[in-house]
């Protein structure tokens, strides 16, 4: 015995065929057809309804915009560039209170309390500040642009203007503690892709232990993301943005002007050596050797030969800072084929032990000014908050430095 559902599927089917007939006969469209098209009309016709109620929604939420011009894309400037006022965040450490400042930074972060509340991170260099974007507020802030900003995607460039204000406690997660910045404006200059290889915050973790790539954990113990050497390697451009990496870059160039500084208080005259030659000009060290034109040519091992031959130019003291390059393969993949050298070359009144005591005090005089030089203690204790004890030297009093004989070593 057919079920209910049978004889119902079966009574569908015959209207089916009689419709079809019925079309077939009189040429005319069947019943279900026309039902069906009237469907369809009426589901395009409240489409259309909903379209435009929502353009007149958003007409009129743009019309009661009382920020839209104060954010969006990056627009020409209405006055001369030369006249445009840009700080730099590194300057905000000392700033005034209400202060106006326009900066250009990336996005380094979010946090979105509410619709009608927004904190940014700005980031610039080692250098980051709390940005608030409030509805409301001194500048009649808008919720569409609080919308606006909190949708940007983190590493963006935005330039924003607005006060510096003191927050109501310090802003432990930004180096800039004491003072936030109240946007009025802000524009975008150069939006970043929503999905990145790796985040700049995660990279601000320091990078496993491990040179195995495959032993490396996805997560450490506090289910943060880990970012291994290779990712960050390949990825170096977003790696190279991170505070300690910015440090460690600032650090590089304190280093070369503090020797630069030695140099000039002992009147060293400064050459510029080439990196090539046409044969190895040290005993005992590979060489790349590359084509020059016609002929063979190597890559420098060090400016030794021409810090010789201005020393037989009478110069007495020269000094230069420049890359090392030696070809020499190893077992170890942390072996150098290439770094920087700081070289110095001098005239020996008596004996190598003038050399000896030169270097030792050019050691000492950078390192200690590393210690001491408010900007270098300041870039060293950034660098130590990834890389803990990065900064601890321990130098002898005065300008000699320890000296060991093979028979005490």
């Amino acid at each position: 015995m057919a079920s209910v559902e049978d004889q119902d599927m079966a009574i569908r089917a015959k209207e089916r065929v009689e419709e079809s007939k019925e079309q077939s006969e009189t040429g005319a469209p069947s019943k279900s057809a026309l039902k069906k098209a009237a469907k369809e009309k009426e589901k395009a016709e409240k489409a259309a309804k909903r379209q435009e109620q929502e353009r007149q929604q958003k007409e009129q939420a743009d019309a009661n915009d009382t920020s839209k011009d104060k954010y969006g894309p990056l627009r020409p400037a209405s006055e001369s560039p030369q006249t445009q006022q840009f700080s730099e965040l590194a300057e905000l450490y000392d700033a005034q209170e209400d202060q106006e400042v326009t900066v250009d930074a990336r996005i380094h972060n979010a946090r979105i309390p509410s619709a009608k509340l927004a904190f940014l991170v700005l980031r610039e260099e080692a250098h980051t500040i709390q940005a608030v974007v409030a509805e409301g507020g001194t500048y009649n802030i808008s919720r569409q642009m609080v919308k606006w900003c909190s949708a940007i995607n983190n590493e963006s460039i935005v330039r924003a203007t607005g006060l510096v204000k003191k927050p109501k406690e310090p802003v432990t997660s930004t180096s800039i503690a004491n003072f936030e910045l109240h946007v009025e404006k802000l524009y975008m200059i150069s939006e970043a892709a929503q999905m990145l290889p790796v985040q700049v915050k995660d990279c601000m973790r320091a990078p496993p232990m491990s040179d195995d790539s495959k032993e490396e954990a996805e997560t450490d113990s506090q289910g943060l993301p880990v970012v291994s050497l290779s990712a960050r390697l390949n990825n170096r451009v977003l790696d190279g943005r991170t505070a300690a990496n910015q440090a460690i870059f600032q650090l590089q160039s304190g280093i070369s002007n503090l020797f630069i500084e030695f140099m000039n208080q002992n009147r060293f005259t400064w050459i510029n050596s080439s990196r090539l030659a046409g044969a190895a000009t040290e005993g005992g060290s590979g060489v790349f050797e590359i084509k020059y034109f016609d002929t063979k040519a190597y890559l420098t091992q060090s400016p030794q030969f021409f810090k010789q031959m201005s020393i037989a130019m009478d110069m007495k003291r020269v000094c230069e800072i420049g890359p090392v390059f030696r070809a020499e393969n190893s077992n170890t993949h942390r072996h150098l084929t290439e770094f920087t050298g700081l070289d110095f070359e001098m005239v020996i009144k008596n004996d190598y032990h003038e050399v000896l005591a030169f270097g030792e005090k050019l050691m000492l005089y950078i390192i200690r000014n590393l210690q001491e030089r408010a900007e270098y203690k300041r870039l060293t204790k950034v660098v130590e908050q990834v890389f803990p004890g990065a900064g601890d030297f321990k130098l002898p009093t005065g300008d000699e430095a320890l000296r060991l004989t093979f028979a005490e070593a």
